[in-house]
C-alpha cells in the first residue's frame, strides 16, 4: 500500500524515537510494523531525510553497520522529537475521524 500523503516525514521520526538508524533500517522497520502493508521507496525516504535534515529534526553521523559498510545514521532532535509528538496526535485524530466516517452504518 502506498503512504498517505504527508504522513512519510512522522513514519520516520517514529522509527528514529526508538534509536539511531540508517535507511535501510528505516524502511525495515517501518515495513516490519506495518506488517508489510506499507512500502517506502528509496528516493522518497532520502528526501524526506534530507528534508528533515535541513529543518533540524533529525541529525546524522556516518557509521559502520554489521554488515561492515558504511552508511548514514539518522537519530532524533529534540526538535524532531516534539515535531512528532505534535504531528503524531494531528494524523491520529484524522486517522478516527475517517475511520468514523468509512465505518458509518445506515441507521
Amino acid at each position: 500500500m502506498a503512504l498517505l500523503k504527508g504522513t512519510l516525514d512522522v513514519l520516520v521520526l517514529k522509527a528514529l524515537s526508538w534509536g539511531p538508524m540508517h535507511g535501510f533500517e528505516i524502511t525495515s522497520w517501518l515495513e516490519d510494523r506495518s506488517g508489510g502493508r506499507l512500502t517506502v521507496e528509496d528516493a522518497a525516504l532520502l528526501q524526506a531525510l534530507h528534508r528533515m535534515e535541513a529543518r533540524k529534526l533529525v541529525a546524522a553521523d556516518w557509521g559502520v553497520t554489521k554488515n561492515a559498510r558504511r552508511a548514514r545514521y539518522y537519530r532524533l532532535t529534540p526538535a524532531g522529537r516534539a515535531h512528532l509528538r505534535a504531528e503524531s496526535t494531528k494524523l491520529v485524530d484524522h486517522v478516527n475521524a475517517l475511520t468514523t466516517i468509512l465505518t458509518a452504518r445506515r441507521a
